[in-house]
């Protein structure tokens, strides 16, 4: 079906009265319109639970769809007891609802990369400068379906997605180590070498100092078929806007706002509610 206006939003993080008060700015008609979510619809924010809920009853109707971030497949790595819960994420409702089992499941399934239109993709955090557009989009079909494996294969896998160093790719990469440098690109890269070498230890604006070597992963000109869609870089505030690559994480669970950003003419909307979790 064709759609009013599709609408991509940056990270929710469980900003729950902050999200629902954009839909209403938005005037969203899930009837008529949808939206594509940007990932990390969980953690800081005041109610992950409702956030979860909301999204994903919007997605089984075909209103919306979103792909995955590093808080949540953090929160499905708790969920099956290979992380433990974190003290700042405001997650624990959710691991006491009694749909939890039916939320986690629905997590899972869900992308890791998807295509809003024809001239945008959508990831949460980012590309590498070394993968084209088509070569992540087969890496993302590779975690996905690593994610949506049967359980054992699942409680196998989770605990080899976390590391504090970065995995080098290499042409022979394989296995869980493979699985968790794309992981890595996918939900948690800022930072990266030409080579595609991350780092994880910045998260800062751009203005301050950057290791030697290293530059924003979107700061690598390389050709691309279609614009990226990010989230993920909360000190970016939603303020990188290039012809391949536009943020969209506002940094609402820190003080600012929620984005939503129209793909038929790029207009930005904002959340006028901050989040109270603060």
């Amino acid at each position: 079906m064709g759609f009013r206006h599709q609408y991509v939003i940056g990270d929710l993080q469980g900003c729950y009265a902050a999200y629902r008060q954009l839909l209403n700015t938005l005037a969203f008609d899930p009837t008529q319109d949808k939206l594509w979510f940007a990932g990390d619809l969980v953690a800081r924010g005041e109610d992950s639970l409702s956030t979860l809920r909301h999204v994903k009853s919007l997605c089984e109707q075909g209103a919306a769809a979103t792909v995955l971030g590093n808080h949540d497949i953090n929160l499905i790595a708790v969920w099956r007891g290979a992380a433990k819960l974190k003290n700042k994420d405001k997650t624990a409702p959710i691991f006491a609802a009694e749909d939890c089992d039916e939320l986690l499941e629905w997590l899972r399934h869900q992308s890791v990369l998807a295509y809003p239109d024809e001239h945008t993709v959508l990831v949460h955090a980012g590309v590498p400068p070394h993968w084209s557009i088509e070569a992540a989009a087969d890496y993302a079909r590779q975690l996905e379906a690593a994610l949506q494996s049967s359980l054992p294969q699942l409680d196998a896998l989770l605990p080899n997605l976390y590391s504090k160093t970065a995995d080098k790719w290499h042409a022979q990469i394989s296995g869980y180590t493979k699985l968790r440098a794309i992981a890595n690109y996918f939900t948690r890269m800022r930072l990266c070498k030409q080579d595609g070498t991350l780092e994880f230890d910045f998260s800062a604006g751009l203005q301050e100092p950057m290791p030697d070597d290293f530059a924003p992963w979107f700061d690598w000109q390389v050709p691309r078929t279609r614009k990226i869609l990010f989230g993920h870089w909360a000190a970016l505030k939603a303020e990188v806007d290039l012809p391949h690559a536009r943020a969209l994480d506002g940094g609402c669970v820190w003080g600012n706002h929620l984005l939503a950003y129209r793909l038929s003419d790029g207009k930005v909307v904002t959340s006028s509610a901050h989040c109270p979790s603060l």
